[in-house]
């Protein structure tokens, strides 16, 4: 009989780890820790739940007990990092020291810390490596900087396995309605579409960003998970096919009439700029390791906007 490995995905009930835990429930023991005590929930049955005190070094302690991989989902997004530096530098920063410094001492085998690309700059352009320097000083940036170090100070020791994952932006349905992901563009967009019958952007639509589906964030991830090789890397996890923000509106604009077989109005708050930016957002890592992104923007989109219609959609 095969003994499945058990996952601890901090953040567990939030966009990323949420469905990261559905993903992998299939060949891992799955634990999902909150800041507070939660049931297990519908949409994961069978998983373990744990509260975490990140005060606490029992608390944390506790939630490392017989655990062999840590991921850690949580933190503070950009706007409330941006609203309260010092408490994004004690949540991404300091409460992952003291969860890579639980793990070690309770054996944890690996952690993958997810990190965000916009630690690189606050401008995403041009050509974006995995070996650039993080240079936005933007406290969403500089505590999650100060959290990898923790992490790779860790694993350069030979204390932890493990891997810094910066990811582009990442969209999707939730596990809930009630996770707070609706301030993402993609999220919001699609909820806008149901909801207001329209998709208003706040700029022009001319933004390039990078986007990737969070099917194949749950497969990037669990690859690093079974990956041996990855030790103390830094490793993006993005499309590598960028587009502006009006770009993905047209795109969500197009499943709409598939999906509602209603053609929505695209509503720019700013006239469109004349000056063109491009995004490449290189993945070398999982790249070279044979990993590779399916990229299945329209479907994930189709996802998200059924989901936004079973549970927004109001007559």
């Amino acid at each position: 009989m095969v003994i499945k490995k058990t996952v601890l995905i901090t953040g567990g009930f939030g966009l990323l780890g949420g469905r990261l835990g559905q993903h992998l429930s299939g060949d891992y023991n799955i634990i999902l820790a909150s800041r507070s005590d939660q049931d297990a929930p519908d949409w994961l049955p069978l998983s373990k739940t744990i509260k975490i005190d990140w005060e606490g070094e029992g608390s944390l302690l506790r939630a490392c007990e017989s655990v062999d991989i840590i991921v850690h989902a949580s933190g503070l997004n950009a706007q409330e990092c941006g609203n309260d530096p010092e408490k994004a530098l004690l949540v991404n920063g300091t409460y992952t020291q003291r969860l890579v410094d639980a793990a070690v001492k309770k054996g944890v085998k690996k952690i993958i810390y997810l990190s965000t690309a916009h630690v690189y700059s606050n401008n995403l352009i041009g050509v974006i490596s995995e070996d650039m320097s993080a240079t936005n000083e933007h406290p969403y940036a500089t505590s999650h900087a100060v959290g990898e170090r923790a992490v790779l100070s860790a694993i350069s020791q030979g204390n932890i396995k493990g891997v810094v994952a910066r990811i582009a932006n990442a969209f999707g349905r939730p596990v809930s309605k009630n996770v707070n992901c609706w301030m993402l563009l993609v999220n919001d967009l699609c909820r806008q579409a149901v909801v207001e019958k329209s998709l208003k952007l706040r700029g022009d639509g001319e933004a390039v960003r990078d986007y990737v589906t969070i099917d194949d964030f749950c497969f990037a991830i669990e690859f690093l998970i079974e990956d041996e090789s990855a030790g103390g890397n830094i490793v993006n996890i993005g499309s590598g096919e960028s587009c502006t923000v009006g770009g993905m509106a047209d795109r969500i604009q197009k499943n709409c009439v598939d999906l509602l077989g209603l053609e929505l109005p695209i509503i720019f708050k700013l006239e469109s700029s004349i000056e063109k930016k491009s995004l490449d957002f290189q993945t070398n890592y999982l790249d070279d390791a044979g990993f590779k992104f399916a990229n299945d923007f329209d479907v994930e989109i189709k996802k998200l906007i059924y989901f936004c219609k079973e549970n927004f959609y109001v007559e």
